[in-house]
């Protein structure tokens, strides 16, 4: 199944879970990494689904603009009153250097043409600006869990393993960078979760997130199921 049929699909209940516990933890903490460098700042998100992180940028922002493959999720975002449009990682409408920030966040693993996104995401940065890439870690409790559970039906039909996505190495993903990109720091999410359930749960869900929290923080950060690769573009 192609991308787009994938999160047309999906866009049916994507928010069904993601405004409390995990995926509201996960979605917070990717904004947080990069609300710092948005402020006062033309931010781009590749793949901003629904909006729910672009919308926690754009009041800081000078301008944010949003762009992903599936119509139905966009739909939801311009009801947000988010600026954004209908495009692909690896062909982005967009003039060179038009963005001080460029992120993007679960996306960049299921593009197959990974390379070409990521020249892309170079193109449209500015020298000088910061770029905020997410992979998903070959290396982490994360990738074992989503071996061995049984895959998950999306949108009412859609089975998740239908989708092509990648788990790789830090030094395998810095690899597709283009030369332009240097990476400043590396950020790891989603470290010590086994059941994200759990982290709905009153009281003890509220204590595993700041322990999630403080692993963000900590050594164990190398681990984190979702690696947020910082990179600045060089300047002329």
């Amino acid at each position: 199944m192609d991308n787009q049929s994938y999160y047309d699909a999906f866009a049916t209940n994507y928010e069904r879970r993601r405004h409390h516990g995990y995926h509201a933890m996960i979605d917070r903490m990717e904004a947080e990494v990069v609300l710092p460098h948005a402020r006062g700042k033309s931010v781009l998100e590749i793949g901003c689904g629904t909006g729910l992180i672009l919308g926690r940028l754009a009041p800081v922002s000078a301008r944010a603009v949003g762009v992903d493959l599936s119509p139905r999720m966009l739909a939801r975002a311009r009801s947000r009153g988010l600026e954004v449009q209908v495009a692909n990682a690896v062909s982005l409408p967009f003039a060179d250097e038009s963005f001080d920030v460029v992120v993007s966040f679960k996306v960049l693993p299921h593009v197959e043409q990974i390379e070409a996104a990521l020249r892309e995401a170079a193109r449209v940065a500015r020298p000088g600006g910061r770029l905020f890439l997410e992979y998903y870690n070959r290396h982490s409790l994360r990738h074992i869990i989503r071996r061995i559970r049984p895959s998950e039906i999306v949108g009412g039909t859609v089975d998740e393993r239908q989708v092509f996505v990648r788990f790789e190495s830090r030094d395998e993903f810095e690899g597709h960078l283009p030369a332009e990109l240097q990476t400043v720091k590396t950020h790891g999410l989603r470290v010590l979760t086994v059941l994200p359930w759990t982290l709905g749960l009153p009281v003890v869900g509220r204590r595993l997130q700041r322990l999630e929290a403080w692993a963000s923080r900590s050594p164990l950060a190398r681990y984190g199921g979702f690696m947020i690769v910082e990179c600045e573009k060089a300047a002329r």
